[in-house]
């Protein structure tokens, strides 16, 4: 079994930053071994996927996170980021760290076994 934690968000004025962080732990789980991905869900509409990294290192981004969200993980700390910067008021959303069994940087919903409780972001104009 896998725990994810998340942490990190809060409330900031648009064009401000902020750092979410996933802490993973369970029974000899690695987040470097596997698929990481970060999610939201904004009132009303759909989770879409963020961002998501592969085991590899290698890195995915939904458009709208492109050139403004970093992915990133230690796995030394088993913990997985979402560097956000500019953000805007469209980025208020619930933010979910999820994991899974997957071989490259997916940012499929349906493809993540494992999920976090969620951080709130919300960002005023």
């Amino acid at each position: 079994q896998v725990q994810l934690v998340e942490s990190g968000g809060g409330s900031v004025q648009a064009g401000g930053s902020l750092r979410l962080s996933c802490a993973a732990s369970g029974a000899s789980y690695s987040i470097g071994r596997y698929c990481m991905g970060w999610f939201r869900q904004a009132p009303g509409k759909e989770r879409e996927g963020v961002a998501g990294i592969d085991r590899y290192g290698k890195t995915s981004y939904a458009d709208s996170a492109k050139g403004r969200f970093t992915i990133s993980r230690d796995n030394a700390k088993n913990t997985l980021y979402l560097q956000m910067n500019s953000l805007k008021p469209e980025d208020t959303a619930m933010y979910y760290c999820a994991a899974g069994d997957i071989l490259y940087a997916s940012l499929r919903e349906a493809e993540f076994g494992y999920w976090g409780q969620g951080t709130q972001v919300t960002v005023s104009s």
